[in-house]
């Protein structure tokens, strides 16, 4: 057992009321996408409550009212015919785990690739995630702050929907279950996101996907030891490069296409690829108001679908920055009703196959504006929200932009980045980063961002 975190117990929690059940749930094409089938595991840390009210107590009974409402997160994934589906029962139950630890809120790390930190949510990767593919753990600390752990299974949710859920926990233990639950969750999964009959690809998904007739999704595709690294990015230095690529090709850039093009390129160069090796930019896109119609608001399925941008390692090393993020900014534009549809439809028609994007895939995720730190359970909002593992679009582990947390002493200037890295790349890219970092209480005058000469190196 080790000295700074001890589990006291595992306690199994039902819905409640009961939900109706035998039920087998069939999942969405998005959802059985096999980029998916893993889990992705996410931490909260939230200060001493102002109450003495127990907080793993009244955390047992909320979870047990909001499991009444997302029912198919107590049950079990299962095959149904070469794609995963939800199998309900009146005995389906949720792993809770609660946890101590000597330790004060400030005296460890909080960096995501803390190892502590990595102990203080349940992980099921090992055979036992289709059994729960919900699972949580409650950490309490000596100065009575607290962490809240979780893993859940990709295919039944994405982060957007596992934030509703624990949005509905927070709820009913604020004592609101009065008042009514909204939005109301909506399952209908295969009707809102199935395949058209007869299945119809009207784009060229065979650009960026192929397929492995192994189904082997590549989610390994770094060499050697990977190191998880965080990066601060001074908006002022930000701003000022963004200015530049703008005034270079007359075009404006948002963070993410600026600053995603500048970390691809920064990471490719880093790891020493050979010139003719296809590399790809990956990213999610929220399809929720692009359908026609919209999806519900109480939706809760996954409602992003891939995007990708493909280039050579001497073109992306060659061409100028504003170019790699012209063509992020163009990829967006594609992602229309139709893009959606074609591309449940490519589910449908090649799922069997294993459709895979292949190796050398660099995931990009923000998170800045998702309200991941919005979920109040009578404690406060969170002083931070982290992500400890999340596989996606077939990277390796893809890069995360993250707002920063009460817990990081008043940073409001900017945000931090999340990137994963090979042990022999880190000293190079860390040194291509300096340029958007500022040193404490100097005027940001002192950043010196060349954007010119960055965009063209």
């Amino acid at each position: 057992m080790n000295q700074d975190l001890n589990i006291s117990t595992t306690l199994f929690i039902s819905p409640s009321p009961s939900p109706p059940s035998p039920l087998l749930l069939p999942l969405s094409h998005i959802d059985n996408d096999r980029n998916l089938r893993l889990t992705f595991r996410t931490l909260r840390i939230y200060s001493p409550p102002l109450s003495d009210s127990d907080a793993f107590k009244t955390f047992t009974g909320a979870l047990s009212k909001a499991l009444s409402l997302y029912y198919p997160l107590a049950g079990t994934l299962v095959n149904d015919s070469g794609r995963l589906a939800v199998r309900c029962s009146i005995d389906d139950t949720v792993p809770l785990t609660y946890a101590t630890s000597p330790l004060r809120l400030g005296s460890f790390q909080t960096e995501p690739a803390s190892d502590f930190l990595n102990r203080l949510a349940p992980d099921l990767d090992l055979g036992r995630e289709l059994s729960y593919p919900l699972a949580l753990q409650l950490t309490c600390f000596t100065c009575g702050g607290l962490a809240l752990g979780m893993c859940v299974h990709h295919a039944l949710c994405d982060g957007a929907g596992a934030t509703k859920f624990l949005s509905a926990v927070a709820q009913f233990a604020r004592g609101e279950d009065q008042v009514g639950f909204v939005p109301e969750p909506v399952w209908d999964r295969v009707s809102l996101l199935g395949p058209r009959s007869p299945a119809c690809v009207e784009v060229d998904f065979g650009e960026f996907l192929s397929f492995d007739e192994g189904n082997r999704v590549y989610v390994g595709n770094e060499e050697g030891v990977v190191l998880r690294e965080c990066f601060h990015v001074n908006e002022v230095c930000l701003n000022r490069f963004r200015n530049c690529l703008r005034e270079e090709c007359g075009s404006s850039f948002t963070a993410f296409e600026a600053l995603g093009a500048f970390i691809w390129r920064a990471r490719v160069k880093a790891a020493g690829m050979a010139n003719e090796e296809i590399v790809k930019f990956a990213y999610s896109m929220n399809i929720s108001k692009i359908l026609k119609p919209a999806l519900p608001n109480g939706y809760w399925g996954n409602i992003c679908v891939p995007v990708y941008v493909k280039l050579t390692v001497k073109q992306l090393l060659q061409q100028p920055i504003w170019e790699t993020a012209e063509m992020i900014k163009e990829s967006k534009t594609s992602v229309t009703d139709e893009y959606v549809r074609s591309y449940i439809d490519f589910q449908e028609l090649h799922h069997a196959k294993g459709i895979t994007a292949g190796k050398f895939v660099s995931g990009f995720t923000d998170w800045r504006h998702l309200g991941h730190a919005e979920v109040d359970f009578g404690w406060g909002s969170p002083v931070s929200v982290l992500p400890l593992s999340w596989r996606i679009l077939g990277s390796a582990e893809p890069t995360f932009f993250l707002p920063y947390g009460r817990e990081d002493g008043g940073k409001k200037e900017g945000f931090k980045v999340l990137v994963c890295l090979q042990e022999n790349a880190k000293k190079a890219f860390s040194s291509e980063m300096e340029v958007f970092k500022t040193e404490e209480n100097k005027n940001v005058t002192s950043c010196q961002v060349d954007a010119h000469n960055l965009s063209k190196v």
